[in-house]
């Protein structure tokens, strides 16, 4: 390396012109369009139906998707500025488009064929929802444990089982299901299924309840002598496990970034209250002890999103973002629950009721530290992969 050039590199959060204009639009969306309805979406708990067409209609439920088959042509980074972009806005909505980007749109580039890429990508680009069911009543964490199983017949596969805790279920017109087709192999069994709504024996059932993220769906899935259609297969038999692994290793930078823009929404609410909140004759935001609180989120939010940016640079560039990607999640969330935490004695008494923007985003941030892998996976993840490279 030439010597004169040290320390004249980008900074790593710096963004092309193209990415620059891209996350303004998303911006701008987000806070005319999405902000409005926050409030009657998280009651309701249901997403806006004209909310969901106009995301389509920008672009935003397909960003990987190539352009041959009706998508925006993007790449991996930029999906991740989106879902950090609404998330400051509602991170329901932006898990709603990480479910969709991350996970089940890229699984099906690097796994689908010729066929199911012509069929289901030109439809995820234009106006139906994806869902990625992995998770059961008795493997969350240990995924693989996983008793939905699948059975070979000579037209295709037959399905039984239940998947609990599924994003976007409700909504969803295509789910790519995970089954055993071979039990005795243990995890070299798990197989990948694309089941579309609608199939007989395949039943969403009843939507949890939750405490934060409340207008997206998690559903349960029922599924009783569902037949599948051989070419439905995702993937190869008994590769199941390798699709989940590695798409949930991209879908954890997609929970990092929700959990940025998250992190940034509420510190943005926390300061602009400051300045405006006056106590014993001047604006809060002139007291040290809230300047110092402000300042540390400040510094925290910033080291997220290098983690976070990171981990997608590297997924992008084709290397290996294992351990970076479990950082950016763990790390991320913990910034997001604090942030959201100090947000809310930021304001006060009013950070504690419903009309206080920061009181739901203090409830969305717990679920950062739970879904696609708790804290702890991540550090059994980071701890394998750092001590792996001594």
């Amino acid at each position: 390396m030439d010597i004169a050039t040290i320390g004249k590199a980008a900074p790593l959060t710096a963004l092309s012109e193209d990415e620059q204009l891209f996350r303004a639009t998303v911006r701008e969306f987000a806070r005319e369009r999405i902000a409005p309805l926050v409030r009657r979406m998280d009651e309701e708990q249901q997403f806006d139906a004209t909310l969901l067409k106009e995301l389509f209609a920008l672009g935003l439920m397909g960003i990987e998707v190539p352009e041959e088959y009706g998508g925006a042509g993007s790449d991996f980074f930029a999906s991740i500025l989106a879902v950090e972009e609404i998330s400051a806005v509602d991170p329901a909505v932006g898990v709603l488009v990480d479910v969709q980007n991350t996970l089940c749109v890229n699984a099906l580039l690097r796994w689908g064929t010729a066929a199911q890429k012509q069929s289901l990508l030109l439809r995820l680009a234009a106006d139906t929802i994806a869902s990625y069911a992995l998770s059961e009543a008795g493997s969350g964490s240990d995924a693989f444990a996983l008793q939905t199983r699948a059975e070979k017949r000579e037209d295709g596969y037959v399905l039984n089982g239940r998947k609990l805790w599924i994003s976007n279920a409700r909504e969803a017109g295509v789910f790519i299901i995970f089954a055993n087709l071979n039990p005795e192999a243990g995890y070299r069994g798990i197989t990948a299924f694309v089941v579309e709504r609608g199939t007989a024996g395949f039943t969403v059932g009843k939507k949890e309840d939750k405490m934060g993220i409340r207008a997206s769906s998690t559903c349960e899935l029922i599924l009783e002598d569902c037949r599948v259609p051989a070419e439905n297969l995702l993937g190869e038999e008994g590769k199941g496990y390798k699709i989940a692994i590695e798409t949930l290793n991209e879908g954890r930078i997609g929970i990092g970034a929700q959990m940025l823009g998250l992190a940034q929404g509420a510190w943005d609410h926390a300061a602009k209250y400051a300045r405006e909140r006056v106590q014993f004759g001047r604006p809060i935001a002139e007291f040290q002890a809230v300047q110092f609180a402000l300042a540390q989120l400040a510094t925290e939010i910033e080291a997220a999103r290098l983690l976070v940016y990171n981990a997608a640079r590297l997924k992008a560039a084709g290397a290996n973002f294992v351990q970076e990607a479990a950082m950016a999640k763990l790390f991320a969330s913990q910034v997001a629950e604090r942030t959201a935490s100090q947000a809310v004695e930021v304001f006060g008494g009013y950070g504690f009721v419903k009309d206080s923007p920061v009181e739901k985003l203090y409830r969305d941030a717990k679920i950062g530290k739970i879904y696609e892998g708790t804290s702890n996976m991540q550090l059994m993840t980071i701890a394998k992969q750092a001590l792996g490279r001594i």
